[in-house]
């Protein structure tokens, strides 16, 4: 017992310090950025009206780097995350990184992105790190592919306000990070980058937050993107019982409760654009977010309550993880509904928003 307490000392001295260091390297950062990955208002991906440097996935990757070196230092070991699954996370994350730097800075085109994501998936799947759905591998890996990509695209596609990727990034790490814990123990590798990736996003968002005085730009959500979806498919994606089954509906669970606000905002930005004849990546303000202000929201007020609603959401992972042995298909109709019902209120609530926007819009012009 004296061991696990002392190693969960370590662990919260870690994760204060890295905390602390976040803050301070955002402030080194926004006090000496200068035009890397401004957004400017002509951006529509941008609900800000003001530039602002983008350099705060910069102290992302720094944490993450210095988090790694913790694990080696200690030597630590994870049991569900080898040298090598470790390794090809670190690449793979990497590589998002640059993709992010590289279009912060020359602005490059969306297909040497999605290439690059492409990449980024086939790092993790070579290094062990893939969702097994069914005992076709070739499923599997398809499927892993998909998942990257999306969550990549969705995790970028959600940073157009003050505050919302970094808070619901938290609220999915906190998610994660609480099922390590409970089913690794405080000692696990993996918990170490989980919590210096945590710290990374909580000590930017004190300059993130509305009013905001920096954005993660493309540079921090990529980062993001390839993490959160490598990370996941570690810890997530297990939830499999070896029952012979092809295919099983529980598995999908957990990272439909710790990712459902990239989820519902990505799926309903997607399918209303193709209704009405749009490309579904072309950037624009038609996001869940900001129809929420046109409902009446404040900035401040959409991120808290897709905060809390991401942190109610993670915060039943626990519930699952200890009924695993007791599961069955109620449970899993009771999860798919409760996602449902989110879904079906943030469809109600954009339509509410779009109507008002549109009423205003009107207005504005017959005067």
């Amino acid at each position: 017992m004296g061991v696990i307490e002392s190693q969960a000392t370590i662990n919260l001295i870690f994760f204060a310090g890295a905390v602390f260091f976040s803050i301070l390297i955002n402030r080194l950062l926004l006090k000496f950025s200068k035009n890397l990955g401004v957004r400017t208002q002509d951006d529509l991906l941008r609900w800000s009206a003001e530039s602002k440097p983008s350099v705060g996935g910069l102290s992302f990757f720094i944490l993450f780097l210095i988090s790694l070196s913790w694990v080696s230092l200690l030597d630590m070991e994870a049991r569900s995350l080898d040298k090598e699954m470790l390794f090809g996370l670190f690449a793979a994350t990497t590589l998002g990184f640059v993709i992010g730097l590289a279009d912060d800075a020359y602005n490059t085109r969306p297909v040497l992105k999605f290439l690059g994501q492409l990449l980024t998936a086939n790092i993790l799947i070579t290094s062990g790190i893939y969702i097994e759905i069914t005992p076709d591998l070739v499923i599997n890996y398809a499927f892993s592919v998909f998942w990257v990509i999306a969550i990549m695209n969705s995790i970028n596609m959600l940073d157009n306000m003050d505050g919302v990727t970094a808070s619901i990034s938290s609220a999915i790490l906190i998610g994660i990070s609480m099922l390590v814990y409970f089913q690794e123990g405080s000692s696990d590798a993996g918990l170490i980058v989980l919590l210096g990736v945590l710290a990374a996003l909580i000590g930017f968002l004190f300059f993130n937050w509305h009013p905001s005085k920096m954005f993660m730009g493309d540079t921090g959500s990529q980062f993001l993107g390839a993490f959160l979806s490598g990370i996941s498919m570690v810890y997530l994606w297990q939830f499999r019982a070896d029952t012979g089954e092809y295919f099983q509906i529980k598995q999908f669970l957990l990272p439909m409760l710790a990712f459902i606000i990239p989820i519902i905002d990505t799926t309903t930005v997607f399918i209303r654009r193709i209704a009405r004849g749009q490309s579904p990546f072309v950037g624009g303000r038609d996001h869940t977010t900001h129809h929420l202000v046109y409902l009446g929201l404040r900035d401040g007020q959409v991120t808290a309550l897709l905060l809390a609603i991401s942190l109610l959401s993670v915060g039943l992972i626990y519930f699952i993880a200890q009924m695993a042995d007791d599961w069955n298909y109620t449970y899993s109709f009771l999860v798919l509904g409760y996602f449902l019902l989110v879904f079906i209120a943030f469809q109600v609530m954009y339509q509410i928003g779009k109507r008002r926007h549109e009423e205003q819009v009107q207005e504005e012009r017959d005067e």
